[in-house]
């Protein structure tokens, strides 16, 4: 008798357990046990980037960097010097629909104090600010995220105390190495200052030269800049340092009396033909950055 109440047992276990949804007494337990992946739209973003894209994660840390801006969904965003878009094509399904990117770029002026740009590449170069968003609306299949684009000391009318960050991802050196010549990065800063939402961010990761260094080494033609200077430069501009980290930094990046940050990998100038060389400066990896965030202040 006790043999064939244990084998029933069994057989009603095996019963509850096999049960299908469509069971109002076996639903609730079924749907306690099904678990759902949990959304990452950062993560699901960056994992769905090509493999060269990708390869750079370990250089370049575009989550834990766009973490560390505080840079969200719906957010309303300015990418300094967007380029090709290797940023913008992570921000653009990012922020979504709701959100929006706008590009900023040097004026046509300063592009000219680079001096290997032909008259006609700089003719061109012109209507960058009605072009850019033209080609970059053409990344992302399907992206609706409205997109623009504005020449820094040209911010357009309407704009201000329109965004919540500002991004300037290794583009400052070029604003302060051409500041004597027409107050670039002054300006620049201006218009970040200016484009903010009080509150705002601003995000900064820059090529960094260590503080007892010559000052002639970190005047921005080499690609390097001092924190201590970055700090000074944002802090006369009105915002506040809110936070610094090492995400970017890489101390094998001791740079001497003569190096440009493009000796480095991925440019890898002046070595690009020599092998022995080539391999020094791979081992040393992608520059030495600083991360820094600031703020304007709230009121």
């Amino acid at each position: 008798m006790r043999t064939f109440i244990l084998l029933f047992a069994a057989f009603a276990f095996t019963a509850c357990a096999e049960s299908t949804p469509e069971d109002p007494k076996a639903a609730p337990n079924e749907a306690a046990e099904v678990s759902t992946p949990e959304f990452n739209p950062l993560g699901d973003v960056l994992a769905s980037q090509p493999e060269e894209v990708q390869a750079r994660y370990t250089h370049r840390h575009p989550a834990e960097t766009l973490a560390f801006f505080g840079i969200e969904p719906g957010m309303t965003v300015v990418e300094a010097l967007p380029g090709g878009g290797w940023y913008s094509k992570l921000l653009l399904p990012y922020l979504g629909d709701d959100g929006a990117l706008i590009g900023a770029s040097y004026t046509v002026d300063m592009r000219r104090l680079f001096g290997f740009y032909s008259e006609e590449r700089l003719q061109e170069m012109e209507t960058w600010d009605t072009d850019w968003p033209t080609n970059a609306s053409t990344w992302i299949e399907g992206n609706n995220t409205p997109i623009s684009a504005f020449f820094f000391g040209s911010m357009p009318e309407g704009t201000a105390a329109s965004a919540d960050a500002v991004l300037f991802i290794r583009a400052l050196h070029n604003l302060a190495r051409f500041e004597d010549q027409g107050g670039y990065l002054t300006s620049a800063l201006a218009d970040a200052y200016a484009i903010l939402k009080p509150g705002g961010v601003v995000g900064v990761v820059q090529h960094q030269m260590r503080e007892e260094a010559p000052d002639a080494w970190a005047q921005g033609n080499r690609g390097y800049l001092k924190q201590s200077f970055v700090v000074e430069q944002m802090e006369q501009a009105g915002f506040v340092l809110e936070g610094t980290s090492d995400i970017n930094a890489n101390p094998k990046d001791q740079p001497e009396d003569g190096d440009i940050v493009w000796r480095l990998p991925p440019s890898l100038m002046g070595s690009a033909d020599d092998p022995e060389a080539a391999a020094a400066m791979q081992a040393i990896g992608e520059s030495n950055r600083m991360t820094l965030l600031f703020r304007k202040p709230a009121a």
